[in-house]
C-alpha cells in the first residue's frame, strides 16, 4: 500500500469522524421522531444520494455484476444478508442512543472499537505497529481498563458497538468490491425494513405536517449519512486495519463533545480517567498520521 493511498485514507477517516459527530447532534432537530423512526428515514433518504454517487462514479456495471454474483452464490448471498443486518443494527443504535440519553455509552463503544480493530490487524492480518501506534494502543488500554475497573461491566450499547463492527469489516474486506457498491446494495436490502417501520410508526403522519422536516431535515439526514459513510468505508479499504482502527478514536472524542455540549449529557470526574488516556491515544495517533503524510 503506497503513501498516497494512506494519506487519502487518513483524510477520509477524519472527515467521516467529523460528519458522524455532526450526525449525532443532528438527531436533536428531528423531535418528536424516536430512534427507530430516524433510522428508517435515514435509510430511505440515503438511497437517492447513494444512487447519484453510483452514477457519478460510473459504477453501474459493477453494481449489476455484484448483484448477479450474489444471486449465483447462495452462500455469499446469505453472508451478505448477515453483513447487512449487522450494519442495520449499528445504524439504528447510532441514532437511537442520542435520542434516549445513551450517547456516552455508545461513544465508549466507539472508543473500544479501534482497539479491537488494532488487535485484529495485528494478530489476524499480521500488520506491524510502529512506535507511535504502540504508545497509542497502550494509552487506550489504560483508559479501557480504568472504565472496566470503575463500572465492573460495559453496557449493552457499548458492547454492541465494540464487538459488532469488527466482524462486519472483516466480511466486507472479503468481498473485494467497491465500498459504495456494497453500501448501495446494503441500503437496498434495508429499504423494505425501513418502509415497514414507517408504516407502523405513530409519528409517520406528523412528518407530513412539517414542511421543514420533509423538505430539509430528512433529506439533509440522508445526504449527511451518505457522505459520512462513503468516506468511512473508502477509508476502511485504503488503510491497514491497525491504522484504520486507531484513527477510529477521533470519532468517539467528537461524540463525547457533542453529547456534553449539545445533548446535555454529563461526564463525571471519575470518567475523566477513562477518557484522558484515550484522548492521549488520539494525540499519538495524530503524530503517527502526520509522520506518514510527511514520508509521502
Amino acid at each position: 500500500m503506497n503513501h498516497s493511498e494512506t494519506a487519502r485514507g487518513i483524510a477520509l477517516s477524519v472527515t467521516a469522524s467529523l460528519l458522524f459527530a455532526l450526525l449525532s447532534a443532528y438527531t436533536s432537530w428531528l423531535t418528536p421522531l424516536d430512534g427507530l423512526d430516524i433510522f428508517a428515514w435515514r435509510i430511505l433518504w440515503t438511497l437517492p444520494p447513494a444512487l447519484l454517487l453510483i452514477v457519478w462514479r460510473k459504477h453501474g456495471a459493477q453494481l449489476r455484476d455484484a448483484v448477479l454474483a450474489l444471486l449465483r452464490s447462495p452462500l455469499q448471498a446469505l453472508l451478505f444478508v448477515a453483513m447487512t443486518a449487522m450494519l442495520g443494527v449499528q445504524l439504528w443504535l447510532f441514532l437511537w442512543a442520542p435520542v434516549n440519553g445513551r450517547a456516552l455509552e455508545v461513544s465508549l463503544g466507539y472508543f473500544l472499537l479501534p482497539l479491537a480493530m488494532v488487535l485484529i490487524g495485528r494478530f489476524y492480518y499480521h500488520e506491524r505497529l510502529d512506535g507511535w501506534q504502540r504508545i497509542a494502543v497502550v494509552c487506550a488500554v489504560i483508559g479501557v481498563l480504568h472504565e472496566l475497573w470503575m463500572t465492573q461491566a460495559f453496557s449493552w450499547p457499548t458492547l454492541l458497538v465494540a464487538l459488532g463492527y469488527p466482524p462486519y469489516f472483516m466480511m466486507r474486506r472479503r468481498l473485494k468490491l467497491d465500498s459504495m457498491v456494497i453500501f448501495i446494495m446494503e441500503i437496498f436490502l434495508l429499504t423494505p425494513v425501513a418502509l415497514y417501520t414507517l408504516a407502523i410508526s405513530p409519528n409517520f403522519a406528523g412528518v407530513w405536517q412539517r414542511p421543514d422536516m420533509y423538505l430539509m431535515l430528512l433529506p439533509g439526514l440522508g445526504l449527511l449519512s451518505t457522505v459520512a459513510l462513503d468516506c468511512y468505508l473508502r477509508a476502511s479499504r485504503l488503510l491497514p486495519m491497525g491504522l484504520f482502527g486507531i484513527l477510529g478514536y477521533v470519532e468517539p472524542v467528537l461524540l463525547v463533545v457533542v453529547a456534553i455540549i449539545l445533548l446535555d449529557e454529563t461526564l463525571s470526574a471519575a470518567q475523566l480517567w477513562t477518557y484522558i488516556p484515550i484522548w492521549m491515544s488520539v494525540g499519538f495517533t495524530a503524530i503517527h498520521s502526520v509522520r506518514l503524510m510527511q514520508r509521502r
